[in-house]
């Protein structure tokens, strides 16, 4: 009976190992769900819902949100981590949809990856040039911890981070209101309210 037990346990695990996700994969599907949305029919604002639950599913919208805070975080009580990380997703959602909703039709190809370590891997891809602008390299830091399900943790388009770029932009509003991260959690909140 051990054996059994002991049988069923390892196939159990060979199986469950058997649904993790490469990076590469990951970022190809990803780009693909995108390009589907925005070359549909959809209008502007269906396209940026559509764009908000593919987000939701690949994007470590926590986790980019704190690291934007920076060392901010360690002042904040747990009130304002609380709304601060409410405001946060809402901002990144309306900003990521709105800004890639004005794409058509974008194709964007994985290249290359680059396992950093076991928590991260940078997957290397080019946004097709078209006669109005020319390619452009994007790499993806996929957060891998979970093989099950990896999730995005940053862009470096032409070698310039997004979370590093809009870290310092955080950090610059709340060092502008005298180190008061309820500025911040403000300008957030206007954002997504305009």
């Amino acid at each position: 009976m051990k054996k059994i037990i002991i049988l069923l346990l390892l196939l159990n695990l060979n199986f469950t190992n058997s649904y993790s996700i490469e990076a590469d994969v990951f970022v190809q599907s990803t780009v693909n769900r995108a390009a589907e949305t925005l070359g549909g029919g959809l209008t502007k604002e269906e396209r940026m819902d559509e764009l908000k639950k593919i987000a939701l599913d690949t994007v470590d919208i926590r986790g980019i949100g704190f690291y934007s805070l920076g060392s901010h975080r360690k002042n904040a009580s747990d009130e304002q981590k609380i709304e601060y990380e409410k405001a946060f997703a809402e901002y990144f959602l309306q900003s990521f949809s709105s800004r890639l909703a004005e794409y058509s039709n974008p194709i964007i190809n994985v290249d290359s990856k680059n396992k950093i370590n076991e928590n991260y891997t940078i997957v290397s891809s080019t946004l097709a040039a078209t006669d109005k602008r020319p390619a452009v390299k994007i790499d993806w830091r996929v957060y891998t911890k979970n093989k099950d399900q990896p999730l995005i943790r940053d862009l470096i388009i032409e070698g310039l981070s997004l979370a590093r770029t809009q870290k310092e932009e955080f950090n610059s509003i709340i060092l502008g209101a005298d180190g008061d991260i309820n500025a911040l959690i403000l300008k957030l909140k206007e954002f997504s309210n305009s």
